[in-house]
């Protein structure tokens, strides 16, 4: 009976560890690095803007080539060098200051559901607040500039798998239609999987560089009181 109760300490000890860990975000470091002593380091992103929100079973934006994506719109005000997105799922107890803190979120913070998550980051050929609407942005020529399903530097999720996701995205000057320029962006995030996504989330979209007035959004109608 001791032996079957110092397993069960065990197991119980090493979940709310394993538990306490999922959790922890590291600061988010961008493409360039530094060597520091005999480590290597990504130099944190300047300027980092969070959005805490929660998916709901049957909410979802669109369904493309077979998987319920949802969108989070950014306007970005001025021309990046780099862009870097990632998201987690779920928050759980992570605190993240001046983070945008959806409806859905508040009302859903407590739950234990998450899912693999799968981002793109996308560029409209929206370049100013004036021409945003919902209709805009329903017909805009959408361009996905990079995407990411799993990524071994972000927390695992409660399962123990790392099915949380971050990119990174250098803007190519010499072509207009990879630069990152001013404009309205969207994260599309989904499951790797088809399947149903329901969950909270963590989404953030970085920069190496000062970008005063990123507003992030669900809706747009949402992005525009931002603006």
């Amino acid at each position: 009976m001791k032996t079957k109760i110092l397993a069960l300490v065990v197991i119980l000890a090493f979940g709310s560890s394993f538990n306490s860990q999922a959790q922890k975000l590291k600061k988010f470091g961008s493409s360039i690095e530094k060597k520091i002593g005999p480590k290597t380091i990504k130099v944190p992103y300047t300027d980092v803007v969070s959005y805490m929100g929660y998916a709901a079973t049957g909410n979802e934006d669109e369904v493309k080539d077979g998987k319920k994506f949802y969108y989070i719109y950014v306007w970005v005000p001025a021309v990046a060098p780099e862009l870097g997105v990632r998201m987690m799922s779920p928050v759980g107890k992570t605190k993240i200051k001046k983070a945008t803190q959806s409806e859905a979120y508040t009302k859903n913070a407590k739950s234990s559901d998450y899912f693999d998550t799968y981002i793109t980051l996308e560029r409209s050929d929206i370049i100013s607040k004036d021409n945003i609407s919902v209709e805009a942005a329903k017909n805009a020529n959408w361009i996905t500039l990079e995407r990411n399903d799993d990524s071994s530097e972000m927390p695992k999720q409660p399962s123990g798998s790392s099915y949380n996701s971050l990119l990174r995205y250098k803007s190519e000057a010499s072509n207009p239609t990879k630069a990152l320029t001013v404009g309205l962006y969207r994260i599309g995030f989904t499951t790797y999987k088809t399947g149903e996504v329901k969950g909270t989330f963590l989404a953030e979209v970085a920069a190496p560089i000062k970008l005063p007035g990123v507003v992030m959004a669900k809706t747009i109608e949402d992005l525009k009181k931002g603006l």
